[in-house]
């Protein structure tokens, strides 16, 4: 029986080979785990329900109206996460250095040229693609021996497309929907003792995968004194629901070895795995915009106990037997306007992990608490000449320290560490810049 490993082996390989479809195993997306543009970046997130630019088709695609302007913007964040495990039986503490280094793109523009309404209808359009575009659908899904971290990894491609209106005066709504793939594929071959195969059947599809975003934003100021300054001026509230997401790939694969395992009984298995899961997210906040400064803060739960069920499905991860808490994110941001072009924007959040389990077996996972600060500038460049608009400049960085946490490395496979006690922590340094063009 030994002698048949190396045919199945070989198929194995050639369903790898064939099926390099979604990113490193990531249970986080850079929308969530850092922010897309940098004003996201720089404030944490705290004012990404109040930003009026595109990135808003993320976030609070109600927030779309607000600036009347289309817009095509073109940004890139790198990240660069350091991230430690010490035990004894270790000579060093760095269990990884990841980088990451994703291409963002984006478009608004007022639909309402295209119809007889007199009523501004925005559309939004964001995307992103990893590794400069060289990695779109990049993966891997793996137990580890000596721990893995949940989050700070590769981001597929994904492309977030929304729209929002006026609904009355000083509420605007707004709908997005996030894509991603559901990749399948189904092998069927014939192989010898040798490995070698032959009579191979190769089907491969990817589907898209739809989660939609529900937004509502309400400026108070311009709902009760529309004509004239009063206290709640500049003050506006924010509420969005956001629908859960991940992408998964599925391997089902029939094998033959003639001899030994027959065309009427041939070997079935099927591998599925999840990646870039983003829990069912709902989130409330409020500015107050005075001029020079505008001060902003949002409370957003993180529905994490539904990984459960992924993971229990998930052929590669269902022994670890994990388990997960939701979490409430409390963020804090402000801007500070030195004129009309110049900008400094800062903010803090503090991230709770959502991972209870301290021991999942072969898995090995790790997530800890972590503090977020962020520091931001933003520029309107250049005179106007032969453009409408000044250029607009931003650049971001963000910090996150993550706070140290024991686990147990439990292993099944014989010969491996087993009950091994280590502590992890770490930290990740991101920069962000973009260029926005109005219109």
């Amino acid at each position: 029986m030994p002698l048949s490993i190396r045919p199945i082996t070989g198929a194995m390989t050639l369903i790898a080979a064939t099926v390099s479809c979604a990113t490193h195993a990531n249970m986080g997306t850079i929308g969530n785990t850092y922010g897309l543009f940098p004003q996201d970046v720089a404030t944490t997130q705290a004012l990404s329900m109040f930003n009026q630019e595109v990135s808003a088709t993320y976030y609070n695609p109600a927030r779309l109206v607000k600036d009347g302007r289309g817009e095509l913007s073109t940004g890139l964040l790198q990240a660069e996460a350091q991230l430690k495990a010490d035990g004894p039986d270790r000579s060093g503490d760095l269990l990884s250095r990841t980088p990451t280094a994703s291409v963002l793109l984006g478009l608004k523009t007022d639909l309402s040229k295209l119809t007889t309404f007199d009523h501004p209808m925005y559309l939004g359009v964001v995307l992103g693609v990893e590794n400069y575009g060289f990695s779109l659908l990049e993966f891997q899904s793996e137990t580890s021996e000596g721990g893995q971290f949940l989050e700070y990894d590769r981001q597929p491609l994904f492309v977030s497309v929304g729209g929002g209106t006026e609904l009355f005066r000083g509420v605007s709504g707004g709908l997005s929907a996030r894509a991603t793939l559901n990749n399948n594929a189904a092998l069927s071959t014939t192989t010898d003792l040798a490995g070698n195969t032959q009579y191979e059947s190769l089907n491969v599809q990817a589907e898209p995968a739809l989660s939609f975003t529900l937004s509502n934003t309400f400026d108070l100021g311009e709902m009760f004194c529309p004509y004239y300054d009063c206290a709640i001026t500049g003050l506006e509230l924010a509420v969005a629901y956001q629908q859960r997401s991940y992408s998964r790939t599925k391997v089902s694969a029939t094998t033959v070895i003639p001899g030994l395992i027959p065309a009427s009984d041939p070997l079935n298995f099927t591998i599925k795995t999840y990646d870039s899961f983003q829990p069912t997210t709902i989130t409330a906040g409020a500015q107050y915009d005075k001029g020079s400064l505008r001060i902003g803060g949002t409370m957003e739960y993180q529905e994490w106990s539904t990984l459960e069920d992924q993971f229990s499905s998930d052929t590669i991860k269902d022994q670890a037997g994990a388990e997960f808490e939701d979490i409430l994110i409390p963020r804090l941001g402000a801007e500070y306007r030195l004129g009309e072009s110049l900008s400094l924007l800062a903010g803090f959040s503090y991230r709770p992990t959502a991972l209870k389990s301290t021991e999942t077996l072969d898995v090995n996972l790790f997530d800890t608490d972590r503090y977020i600060f962020g520091l931001g500038l933003s520029a309107k460049v250049g005179k106007k000449m032969f453009l409408a608009h000044p250029i607009q400049i931003d650049l971001a960085y963000q910090r996150q320290e993550l706070v140290d946490r024991d686990f147990t490395i439990t292993n099944s496979r014989p010969g491996t560490a087993n009950n091994i006690e280590v502590t992890t922590g770490g930290s990740v340094d991101v920069f962000s810049g973009s260029l926005s063009l109005k219109f």
